[in-house]
């Protein structure tokens, strides 16, 4: 019966190809994971700025949700592996989480390093062959069925599933360079075109740079074109850079950006409220209060209880007023102008960032070629599929790693197990 074994190949050592070996291994199967960067694990060891956002506590109907692109076709990974699951699966591997704001959970030592130990340890724990190093030069099959995978040197390794887990096109340094959508594209699947999603955003005004490093917390913010049409909202914190804005409600609403500006290659208006707890009226009446205790005052040195340090200089050029007049000075029509700006600080978008630095890519494998319950190709008979090389792309939060892990998960078990057909040719 050992000889009865299925030989799986998985080609991609990130989130989702991990867990596919693993799960495969666990299973049974002589599995062989290939890996061309010389570490496993290179973008989660980057991801959350070295924390690693690795799922999120939310409800599974509310994961899918946080999905703008094709969140159904992860109800059946979702439910086979959940972000319950993954939990327990790190915490058996001797990995301590804590939930943040938004029901984001990292690891409790604020180190990504943590969740690729774990899971090197798994790999490890089943005998997994690992090659780091090396890539993969193409996918070999014949009459629509998988035989094996050619090496970068020319060395061919025999097999008769090959899971694809190679990530999407962004942040290229760490493996993901798009060759899945090559080898899937040969076989005869269709390619949605990629795009970037979760993309900091750049602006046109030349102040910018001033506030670049200023964190705001708790604004509200409106996407909407020159026409004043709205395309997206959101409220939480964004990042002032040296090009723009970036941040986890600019990275939300990013995609909106993206499927706009690729259409209409036209200039989009973010406007920033940052005071959205207060009315006009009463911002208003804080503004007055303001005046009253800083009477003698110049107004630049005035606004430290409204505004970031940072921020205030250019709140006020924007506003017209003179800073070097005493807040006493200030008009009833400079005050409305200054909370005018509070409510509505305008920014000109001029373009998304390259896709090469995206966190996440949209488009890929088009879903509909590819079966939820197994992620095995509805063309090619043994190709699987798992992660972001599929046609699937989540908001912020640890959506994104959850759905890798998930769809690693099924694909895996899936690959793991032979063809009654095979198993009886045997």
């Amino acid at each position: 019966m050992s000889n009865n074994k299925p030989k799986v190949i998985v080609v991609g050592g990130g989130a989702s190809g991990m867990m596919a070996a693993g799960k495969a291994a666990e299973n049974g199967a002589l599995v062989t994971l290939i890996e061309k960067n010389n570490i496993l694990g290179k973008k989660i060891l980057i991801s959350g700025k070295g924390r690693c956002n690795v799922t999120n506590s939310c409800e599974l109907e509310e994961i899918i949700e946080n999905f703008p692109g094709n969140g159904k076709f992860l109800y059946s990974s979702l439910f086979s592996f959940s972000n319950v699951d993954l939990i327990n699966f790190l915490h058996n591997f001797g990995v301590k989480l804590k939930t943040e704001r938004g029901g984001r959970i990292f690891p409790l030592s604020d180190s990504s390093r943590d969740i690729v130990e774990a899971f090197k340890k798994y790999l490890k724990q089943e005998n997994v062959t690992i090659i780091k190093g090396v890539g993969v030069q193409d996918i070999l099959a014949k009459n629509n069925k998988i035989s094996g995978i050619i090496l970068d040197n020319g060395k061919e390794i025999l097999g008769e599933k090959v899971i694809i887990a190679t990530g999407g096109a962004s942040f290229p340094g760490t493996g993901s360079t798009g060759d899945g959508y090559r080898w899937a594209q040969k076989l005869g699947h269709k390619i949605i075109p990629i795009r970037a999603s979760l993309i900091p955003l750049e602006t046109n005004e030349d102040w910018i740079k001033e506030l670049q490093g200023l964190s705001l917390r708790n604004v509200k913010i409106l996407l909407k074109t020159e026409r004043a049409k709205k395309l997206a909202e959101g409220f939480g914190e964004m990042l002032f850079t040296h090009f723009g804005v970036s941040g986890p409600v600019i990275l939300t609403i990013s995609r909106k950006a993206v499927d706009y500006w690729e259409k209409n290659s036209k200039h989009l208006i973010l406007s920033i409220d940052l005071k959205p707890a207060l009315t006009f009226e009463q911002l208003d009446n804080r503004l007055q209060r303001e005046i009253e205790k800083f009477s003698n005052k110049y107004i630049k040195n005035s606004l430290g209880d409204l505004l970031p340090r940072k921020l205030i200089p250019v709140i006020i050029k924007l506003s017209g007023i003179e800073p070097d007049k005493t807040m006493h000075q200030m008009t009833k029509e400079e005050r409305k102008n200054l909370i005018n700006i509070l409510k509505g600080f305008d920014l000109t978008v001029t373009r998304p960032r390259p896709l090469t630095e995206a966190i996440v890519t949209a488009g890929g494998v088009d879903v509909k070629e590819v079966n939820p319950q197994t992620m095995e190709s509805k063309l090619v008979e043994g190709l699987y599929f798992a992660g972001e090389v599929l046609d699937i792309d989540g908001l912020t939060g640890g959506y994104n790693l959850q759905a890798a892990f998930s769809t690693g998960y099924v694909a895996g078990d899936a690959a793991s197990k032979i063809n009654k057909l095979d198993y009886w040719k045997t």
